[in-house]
């Protein structure tokens, strides 16, 4: 009976888990759009309430309204007038005590991860920790730069641990270069090992060993 059990939670957990994140992202979009919604009923004339109240319950209008929204920000940013608008917000923002700390940490972050010129996330490596004979997988974001790159000798990669089964949290390492193994699995292959705890094993790869690790984040 408890084989039975474990089988029927296995079978069905993928998909819960599934619908629940789904719903989280709904519930969210939902909340920005009835936000947005609340603005235009304080922007728009008299009489139009009713119509924005019936918007506000039109199911799936909030996710197409956002997808819509984002391509066509999206698009904006990316031409040269758009470009510029992004630089004033920026150097708004920067001038806002409190607020510029947070959003110029939040941006940094957010342009190393996504910027399709960045390293961040796009390699894969094993690497000894917490100790020496254990190893673990980690992802190069890098190489240090300023004081720090100063301060060490030799050839350092910088490198993110993440905690299993969550790698939202990890450990931020800068390691030498010959202390870090190349891996041929892709990202999303070392995640699902990380997640699973490394029940998920990746498919057979030809090593990497003879690829030198300084490599790896150039």
């Amino acid at each position: 009976m408890r084989k039975y059990i474990i089988a029927g939670v296995l079978l069905w957990l993928p998909l819960a888990i599934t619908i629940w994140v789904l719903l989280w992202v709904l519930g969210l979009l939902d909340g920005v759009f009835v936000g947005l919604l609340g603005m235009a009923k304080i922007l728009a004339p008299d009489g139009a309430d009713a119509t924005i109240d019936r918007l506000a319950h039109l199911p799936g209008l909030s996710v197409i309204v956002m997808v819509v929204g984002l391509l066509l920000s999206g698009v904006f940013a990316t031409n040269v007038l758009g470009q510029w608008a992004v630089r004033q917000w920026d150097r708004l923002m920067s001038h806002i005590p409190i607020v510029k700390s947070i959003y110029s940490s939040v941006k940094q972050v957010s342009d190393t991860l996504f910027s399709s010129n960045g390293n961040a996330f796009r390699e894969a490596v094993l690497v000894q920790y917490p100790r020496a004979g254990s190893w673990t997988i980690a992802f190069v974001t890098g190489k240090p730069g300023g004081e720090v790159e100063h301060l060490l000798p030799g050839d350092h990669l910088s490198l993110y641990v993440p905690t299993t089964p969550n790698p939202t949290s990890g450990f931020f390492l800068i390691v030498p270069s010959s202390d870090v193994m190349p891996l041929a699995m892709s990202v999303d292959e070392a995640l699902k090992y990380i997640i699973s705890m490394g029940v998920v094993v990746p498919g057979t790869h030809p090593p990497l060993a003879a690829v030198p690790a300084r490599n790896l984040a150039g």
